[in-house]
């Protein structure tokens, strides 16, 4: 598997390409009140589209922004220009958070041709590199097949049976349940037999994913034998997506995330929860 990111230089130097689709993918807590398509609409990489990870998402879940019906996710990115024959270049202003679930998403639906800008805007933005504003550049509807790959997610029950290979993105205070979770009415904790490596380990201070020589140790330290399963999960189904995006820099690119993770296990009265305080 390639590298699962693209430097500012190669995207600068492609972004004028018609088969080449930037998105802009930023995503906050709704604690943090951003309205992130106003955001879009002040600042944006050139050409770039806007996508929303809460307003294409299956909404009768009851769960935040769990992923959408393939038809529906179909709809939404053919209306963005993006077709079968696209590539797709995801990036945020938040890190690599957003970004890394539209890269899982769009492999979910069986589209591989998807890379994350390393560094995301912040990165673009402190090199100086030009940004436009206003309304994301219009593009001509493109057709858009997708090809479901059930392999890269996981449910509850598939979790309920497979504890041991669960590792949680949470900040380890949340997962020791030392801490209330962000979200009312979940118990605090982790799921028996699973380990932490908190996403934010796996960003440098410039919001970049560390390499793979510094990768590796992480995982190691975390108790993670990347030669077995691996689960990724997290609060929402978020940030889980950072380590499968460092596992695919590991070249490991069919690590499965539990989209529901904590806020669906953490919600459910069946569900086993430890704490380690």
């Amino acid at each position: 598997m390639n590298d699962p990111l693209v430097s500012t230089d190669w995207l600068a130097a492609h972004i004028g390409d018609p088969n080449v689709v930037v998105i802009d993918s930023t995503w906050f807590m709704p604690a943090a009140k951003r309205n992130t398509g106003a955001e879009f609409e002040d600042a944006h990489l050139p050409g770039a589209v806007f996508f929303d990870i809460d307003a294409v998402a299956d909404s009768a879940s009851g769960l935040p922004h769990m992923l959408p019906a393939p038809e529906v996710f179909a709809k939404a990115v053919s209306t963005l220009g993006i077709g079968d024959d696209t590539t797709v270049i995801a990036y945020d202003a938040n890190g690599l958070i957003a970004s890394a679930r539209l890269w899982w998403t769009f492999r979910v639906m069986g589209h591989d041709a998807i890379e994350v800008l390393d560094g995301g805007l912040a990165k673009w933005r402190a090199e100086g590199r030009p940004l436009e504003s206003g309304p994301a550049f219009p593009r001509a509807p493109a057709r858009f097949t997708p090809n479901f790959q059930p392999e890269l997610v996981r449910s509850f029950d598939q979790v309920k049976a497979n504890m041991g290979e669960v590792l949680d993105a949470r900040p380890g205070t949340r997962f020791r349940g030392e801490v209330a979770e962000p979200r009312e009415g979940l118990k605090s904790g982790h799921m028996p037999g699973s380990r932490n490596l908190p996403s934010s380990e796996l960003v440098d201070a410039a919001g970049r994913l560390k390499s793979a020589d510094d990768l590796y140790p992480l995982f190691r330290e975390a108790g993670v034998d990347l030669s077995e399963p691996v689960i990724a999960s997290c609060g929402s189904g978020v940030t889980a997506c950072i380590l499968a995006l460092g596992m695919a820099r590991l070249g490991i690119a069919d690590a499965p995330v539990y989209d529901g993770s904590w806020t669906e296990w953490g919600g459910r009265d069946d569900a086993l929860v430890e704490t380690s305080r």
